[in-house]
């Protein structure tokens, strides 16, 4: 059993870091995000993880299946699609543990271009509506290092989604007001019927303190970027959902074909034109520099959302679905695939224990 060094964070830290990385203090994802022994150990304390849950499965073959599938549920995970399509799965804690990953602020709110769209209801300004996806890679790291958001200012749940299950497709549509995707043809070794996972509007608001970012610097002995004029006490609102998910699952009960719908995600502001947020948001202490430098060039017209992905465990490309441009995603063991792609206002995603080919045989034969 090795235990806690002089200078090093003890495995119960770095299992801590796996499970609830937001309770983890800076000083201890710092280190472990610039010390290569401490990573090596983190990776192995995440795989045992892994390892140890699969086995709890209750079969000798699962470990390398449900691993190889939480790594594609880890790439996803960000992207309401695949929220929606693994809620089934999630404690309800983790809804607010992804609002306060700074993976999630970049992708909903720190890259959206200001002045992007018309006037929402009330003060708030549309600066970012979801046309289509891209990939950001993200490394161990890097998602070690992020801070907890709520270190810049306020971060709160204005509506959780509410993730449920229902009895078929006609409930589904009801409950979303979605069209429920159907599979013409499902592939081989996928039988049965799936269930039905819906969820409502998940609405998320950050609001920007001046104050704490000065102390989250202060704590990294940085020393804080001037303020831009409104930037503090400024609003930021990402919207996402309803969702349906549709999902296949095997005698071990994992997915072995998940189908999932949901509206896209927008973003608003509160009036603060959004160019001066996001490069003020992206000189904070704390961002990876080479993270930070992959989401300014997500500068367009705010429609491009971007996908972290955890590079060490997921290969991506890039392909068509019906027209439209679409990221496919792979375990690094080929035991998972997906895709994912963004039409008329809608992002649908398809992931499963099967190829390549026959995920992408799916979402092109979906009606």
């Amino acid at each position: 059993m090795r235990l806690r060094s002089d200078t090093h964070p003890a495995d119960g830290v770095l299992r801590r870091l796996v499970d609830e990385p937001a309770g983890v203090p800076d000083a201890d994802r710092a280190h472990v995000a610039g010390c290569p022994a401490c990573l090596h150990r983190f990776a192995a304390v995440a795989d045992d993880a892994a390892a140890t849950a699969s086995a709890m499965a209750g079969s000798a073959a699962a470990p390398d299946v449900d691993r190889g599938w939480q790594r594609l549920q880890a790439a996803t995970r960000p992207t309401a699609a695949a929220t929606a399509a693994t809620a089934r799965t999630a404690a309800p804690r983790s809804w607010r543990n992804r609002l306060r990953s700074p993976v999630v602020a970049a992708a909903g709110v720190v890259l959206v271009v200001g002045g992007a769209g018309a006037a929402a209801a009330g003060d708030w300004v549309q600066v970012f509506r979801t046309e289509e996806i891209a990939p950001v890679a993200v490394t161990e790291a890097d998602l070690v290092a992020l801070p907890d958001l709520s270190a810049y200012g306020t971060l709160r749940a204005v509506s959780e989604p509410d993730v449920r299950e229902v009895p078929d497709a006609v409930a589904a549509e009801e409950a979303t007001g979605l069209e429920v995707p159907q599979v013409d043809e499902l592939p081989r070794g996928v039988t049965g019927e799936p269930a039905y996972t819906v969820g409502g509007q998940l609405v998320a608001e950050f609001t920007f303190s001046a104050d704490r970012a000065a102390q989250a610097a202060a704590t990294a002995g940085e020393e804080l970027p001037e303020v831009p004029a409104g930037l503090d006490g400024s609003t930021f609102r990402l919207t996402a959902g309803p969702g349906v998910a549709a999902v296949w699952s095997e005698a071990r009960g994992l997915p072995a074909l998940a189908v999932g719908r949901v509206t896209a995600p927008t973003a608003e502001s509160s009036g603060v034109p959004f160019e001066v947020a996001r490069d003020h948001l992206l000189s904070l202490p704390g961002l990876p520099d080479a993270l930070a430098d992959q989401l300014r060039t997500f500068t367009g017209d705010g429609t491009t959302l971007p996908l972290p992905v955890p590079a060490e465990l997921v290969t991506t490309s890039t392909t068509e679905v019906d027209g439209a441009p679409a990221t496919v995603l792979a375990s690094r063991d080929g035991l998972v695939h997906g895709v994912v792609w963004v039409a008329d206002g809608v992002v649908t995603g398809v992931a499963g224990t099967i190829s390549e080919d026959e995920v992408l045989d799916v979402a092109r034969g979906l009606r």
